[in-house]
């Protein structure tokens, strides 16, 4: 899966956790999977951890964090109309 097809799994939506980017709307934070990863978590135990969540969405979670460091743009990145 290309990196911008990786970003359209990460919204923002200003109702959940303050509007940081989240995982398809879900209430996992694209900062809580960077935590665990960060944390020397594997993969299998983070999906095992967090129900419904994808290996394509810790991909992208990992993607977005490029993204912001690399000063990329952010236009897959969008708020959801609710």
């Amino acid at each position: 899966m290309k990196e911008t097809d990786l970003l359209k799994r990460i919204t923002v939506n200003p109702k959940i956790f303050g509007g940081k980017p989240i995982v398809r709307g879900m209430r996992i934070s694209v900062e809580q999977v960077l935590s665990l990863l960060a944390q020397g978590e594997s993969e299998a135990t983070i999906l095992a951890d967090l129900p419904g969540l994808e290996a394509e969405d810790i991909r992208a979670c990992i993607a977005y964090a490029h993204a912001v460091v690399a000063e990329d743009k952010l236009d897959a990145v969008q708020v959801p109309a609710r």
